[in-house]
Parts: structure tokens; sequence; C-alpha cells
């Protein structure tokens, strides 16, 4: 991973066999990010979404292999008991045009990976939604 920082704006370049999430991690961590708005576009051979099932309240997960063009990786970094808490989801297609997407817990980087991150001054919490039980913001 490679990026320059101009501002409150950074771009970002994730590179060939590197994991999105791992990437983003060490790049909120070193800048230290705790709010911000994340999009992007690339390439990925191998990502896995959750599907969220509210009757079962837990993410149903599906692993895709092969050739994808990332169509939109989008989300928000913020925090979780204080921690580094990231949420994305992405859209991407096979080599047929059919489009897959849903909550990215995994992608590795098969070509590119360029993002746009909109740090934002100040933080927002994420508390547990007892109906749901997803991590929800939390404002004071």
């Amino acid at each position: 991973m490679d990026y320059k920082r101009f501002g409150d704006k950074i771009i970002a370049r994730i590179d060939r066999t590197e994991e999105v999430h791992e990437k983003l991690k060490d790049l909120a961590l070193k800048e230290n990010i705790k709010l911000a708005s994340i999009y992007g576009i690339g390439a990925t051979d191998d990502f896995t979404i959750g599907l969220f099932s509210l009757a079962k309240r837990d993410y149903k997960e599906k692993n895709f292999k092969g050739e994808f063009e990332i169509l939109s990786l989008i989300g928000s970094i913020t925090t979780l008991d204080g921690e580094y808490y990231p949420h994305l989801h992405i859209s991407a297609s096979d080599t047929d045009g059919k489009v897959y997407g849903g909550h990215l817990k995994s992608a590795k980087i098969s070509v590119t990976c360029e993002l746009t991150i909109n740090v934002i001054e100040g933080t927002v919490e994420r508390q547990k939604d007892d109906y749901t039980g997803i991590n929800i913001y939390k404002f004071d």
C-alpha cells in the first residue's frame, strides 16, 4: 500500500495480494483516523461478503474467487470501544458482468485498489443495537 495525504483527504493505493481490511487498519492507525468516509474501485480475485439476516441476527458469508472488477467499495471508519472499526460494502462484477455485493468481510487485491478517504474531525462511537445485534452509530 502507498498513499498521500492532502489535508483531510487521503488518496491511497492497495497493491496486488494485499488484503483491504488489513491495509486500511494499518493506515488508520498510522494516521490516527477515528472517523472517515471511504470510497474506491479496483480488482479482486478473492473476496468474502456477508449478507445480514435479521431473523438470525447474523451474517451469512459467501466467498467469491476468480476475476472480479470492484465497481464500488464504500464505507466508513468509526470506533467501537475506542478502537478502530471499519464498515465497508462492495459491489463487484465477474467476467460476464454479473454483479455481487454486500458487507465486505475480506478482499484480496488482484491488480490494484484506488481509494479516496475523507477524514472527518471528531469521533463517532458504535454500540450494539439490542434489536438487530449489529453495531450502530451512537451519538452523545
